[in-house]
């Protein structure tokens, strides 16, 4: 498990979770025999109750260990030629480039450990065992999240193609397991309908995490998997669902990128950071004051979720929001088309019956559900298998690729000319991490995922804040880290580095590497414009900290973890924390 698989990541899913899985799928695979190797700097990102053996590697170094992994089974001939040779593409350049030929360097396993700090013997183990054992490899969704992210994955097929077992049950590879609570599943994935939204037609678009770069540099261009495009000149911003201010990298950044448009809207029903950073606030409903449908993919519920409490003041459902506008804009009935809250839900539920139909699955009518409450799919008695179809005929199950097959070698990106996306898996440093020359910041941050909360949703409620230190988000150390700093365990600590601070409450734990900290992602954004001239959040938002930089030309992608910083013990009279108060409002006129 490269970046393991995470239990608490896997408590909720988009649309809902109505069976939780991940336990006792792990428990289950641990007495049938399964064994589990965590590959990555923090023990607790895969379960105790697995009994996973923990390589605590340099983070940044994955894609060394996999291509010192691929060496290996290239070398020693361990590698199924005949797979290969049937399901892939490209992987005489792939060898040549293990071999050294691209560039003079053998990705041996030697070369492997200088990176990643992992031993030359315990990696080369390593590959002989998934040679010869029925292997499964896993990738979680935050390696993507670093410097050239792109590479962990394509590494990760690249391993798995040699090993050749997609295909089998129990092998191959499997991306995001326990990401959230579907991945993984065999459940029937409910063919849910939504609200159809026409065509729009603007045809410009960004990458999503370069917010700050289109308000920033407007009429700037950009390449973006194999094209280039011209960032627009934006005016007004319109942000309903989500938090930029939670999940963005480098806030500092984005404070001063959100100061170009002339005017930003939200829909919020609480005062978190967008609703503060927002020019109008459009108040909206809580789950619990709407009727609504849940149902999530490879999930086997369906839920009638009943509104139990009137909307508060002056909130509104979206629908009816988005309603309001339509109307001031003359073209209500095209948004409607005649419909309110509960015939629309009435109408996508009927479609979803269509669909499940013509999928073999039958649904209760929509009067059964409501009354019930819910619904649950029975469990198909035959295991999936994925990509059990292209290996038995890949020529009538064709991938989606251009060759229809898996490309070890890709003609299309090499195409692209990406120095930083080559056209096969390759190992390109990352601008931060502690593999490079010894710096001001020593220590590496890794920004994972929450465990009391989903992203920064319900921060204020009293099970995410009982979990904080000092009413400060924690940060894990080492021991060792600590004592070198004289912080013990429950003290205020500030982080910092070139781009940020933040507060934090120590926690320490030998369970991450020593030079790695971990702070999870979620703590809304409470700025202390009071101090020095870097952004300084009294709360405990990391992304204050990370780089607001693009994974490559080919994704654009976030590259949060890749991220160095420093500690410090804070000793002066901590500030304190107004992260959840309400700001002054100015024009309250409804007229």
């Amino acid at each position: 498990a490269f970046g393991g698989i995470a239990q608490k990541n896997g408590q909720i899913s988009p649309g809902g979770a109505g069976r939780h899985v991940q336990a006792d799928g792990l428990v289950a695979a641990r007495q049938a025999g399964v064994e589990f190797i965590n590959v990555g700097p923090l023990e607790s990102d895969v379960p105790a109750i697995a009994q996973a053996e923990w390589l605590a590697l340099r983070p940044g170094s994955d894609v060394a260990v996999l291509l010192g992994i691929a060496h290996t089974l290239h070398t020693e001939g361990l590698a199924d030629g005949e797979f290969l040779e049937r399901y892939t593409v490209g992987f005489d350049v792939f060898a040549r480039y293990l071999e050294g030929a691209e560039d003079g360097v053998v990705k041996s396993a030697e070369w492997a450990a200088g990176l990643s700090d992992l031993g030359a013997d315990r990696i080369r183990r390593l590959a002989r065992r998934m040679a010869t054992e029925r292997t499964m490899i896993s990738t979680s969704w935050s390696l993507t999240r670093q410097d050239h992210g792109e590479q962990p994955y394509w590494a990760a097929v690249a391993v798995a193609a040699m090993l050749g077992q997609i295909g089998l049950p129990g092998g191959g590879i499997g991306f995001g397991y326990s990401a959230t609570n579907y991945v993984g599943s065999d459940a029937f994935g409910i063919p849910g309908a939504a609200l159809p939204q026409g065509r729009n037609p603007v045809r410009d678009f960004i990458p999503v995490a370069r917010i700050s770069d289109m308000l920033l540099n407007p009429g700037a261009e950009f390449d973006y998997n194999g094209q280039r495009y011209r960032y627009p000149d934006i005016h007004m911003v319109y942000w309903a669902g989500g938090n930029p201010f939670h999940h963005h990298q480098d806030l500092g950044r984005l404070i001063e990128a959100w100061r170009k448009p002339d005017t930003v809207i939200a829909h919020e029903w609480c005062w978190n950071g967008l609703a503060k950073h927002a020019d109008i606030v459009l108040p909206c409903t809580t789950a619990l004051e709407r009727n609504d449908l849940s149902y999530s993919p490879r999930d086997p519920y369906i839920i009638a979720m009943r509104q139990v409490a009137k909307p508060f003041a002056q909130s509104r459902n979206d629908f009816d929001i988005f309603a309001g506008i339509a109307a001031r804009l003359g073209v209500a009935d095209k948004f409607t088309e005649g419909r309110d809250e509960k015939a629309w839900l009435r109408w996508m539920y009927e479609e979803t019956r269509e669909r499940s139909a013509r999928a073999g699955v039958s649904l209760p009518t929509y009067e059964t559900l409501q009354r019930d409450g819910w619904y649950r799919i029975e469990d198909s008695p035959e295991p999936k298998i994925m990509l059990k179809a292209f290996r038995d005929d890949p020529a009538a199950n064709p991938l989606t690729t251009p060759s229809g097959r898996i490309e070890i070698f890709s003609r299309t990106i090499d195409a692209f000319g990406y120095d930083d996306c080559p056209g096969h898996p390759a190992w390109l440093e990352p601008e931060e991490w502690l593999g490079g020359e010894p710096g001001p910041w020593p220590l590496h941050l890794i920004s994972n995922q929450p465990s009391t909360k989903l992203h920064s949703q319900l921060d204020h409620g009293c099970h995410s804040r009982a979990a904080k230190i000092h009413d400060r988000e924690p940060i894990v150390m080492h021991p060792r880290d600590a004592a070198a700093r004289n912080i013990v365990d429950g003290d205020l600590v500030r982080v910092f580095n070139s781009r940020g601070a933040c507060m934090a409450g120590a926690m320490l734990d030998d369970g991450v590497r020593a030079g790695v900290v971990v702070m999870s992602t979620g703590a809304w954004f409470d700025a202390d414009p009071t101090v020095g001239d870097i952004v300084f959040c009294k709360h405990g938002n990391p992304n204050v900290l990370t780089r607001d930089q693009g994974t490559s030309r080919l994704a654009q992608g976030p590259s949060a973890q890749s991220c160095l910083v420093e500690i410090e013990r804070f000793d002066a009279e901590p500030p304190p924390v107004s992260a959840f108060e309400p700001p002054e409002i100015v024009g309250t006129d409804c007229g």
